[in-house]
């Protein structure tokens, strides 16, 4: 028996991003781990509420430049742990690996789009045979007022989710050298710069993740 289950967390938490490589394989690596207390998950009529939560997120992505834009190339691993009683009908660790396949291209001098997908396997376990399949993408815009001030507009799809499309959008403002506020849902933050390499912020998430699970 499969099914699907639908986490939807708002987290805060302090995140680190980095940017290092040559520069035909630039790379950029992302490690996000966040504590969530009093969280929530669903399945159909079913909830189960006030629970504790981790969440490890680790991602690289190449990002080489070709004739069309900048290739995003790589891969990312997420595990949800949850602090749940013995009868709770969720499995104490959730996680998936996903490719993540995308491109940064430009329409104009003003206007940029991504586009960018992570086919992978959302489960409690990586069982062969298992259908647990998925494929989310975003299609994103940015429109550059100036240099120090971007407007963004985007999309998510995902066809397991309650909610399979899910707009987002705000605004990126630096408002000095090294602090820039980026202020795009779903992830808004507040991001200090602390050296060409290395990007510190405190921000929110909001998430809607689905995972089959036997």
């Amino acid at each position: 028996m499969t099914r699907l289950f639908t986490l939807q967390l708002l987290l805060a938490t302090l995140l680190a991003t980095a940017s290092f490589g040559s520069d035909f394989w630039p790379l950029e690596y992302s490690f996000e781990e966040t504590y969530v207390g009093e969280a929530t998950v669903e399945r159909g009529p079913h909830r189960v509420e006030d629970f504790d939560e981790s969440d490890t997120l680790l991602r690289f992505v190449f990002t080489p430049r070709v004739k069309l834009g900048v290739l995003r190339l790589g891969f990312e691993y997420e595990q949800f742990s949850f602090g749940l009683s013995k009868n709770a009908p969720l499995p104490n660790t959730l996680q998936s690996v996903a490719a993540i396949v995308g491109i940064d291209t430009q329409f104009s001098d003003s206007i940029l789009v991504r586009l960018e997908t992570t086919p992978g396997v959302y489960s409690e376990a990586f069982r062969a045979g298992s259908n647990v399949f998925n494929m989310p993408f975003e299609i994103g815009g940015t429109y550059i007022y100036s240099p120090d001030l971007q407007l963004v507009l985007g999309v998510s799809v995902d066809v397991e989710r309650k909610y399979p499309v899910i707009p987002g959008g705000g605004i990126r403002w630096r408002f000095q050298p090294q602090w820039v506020l980026n202020a795009v849902a779903p992830t808004p933050r507040l991001e200090y710069e602390w050296n060409k390499n290395l990007t510190l912020y405190f921000g929110a998430t909001l998430k809607q993740t689905n995972f089959r699970v036997s």
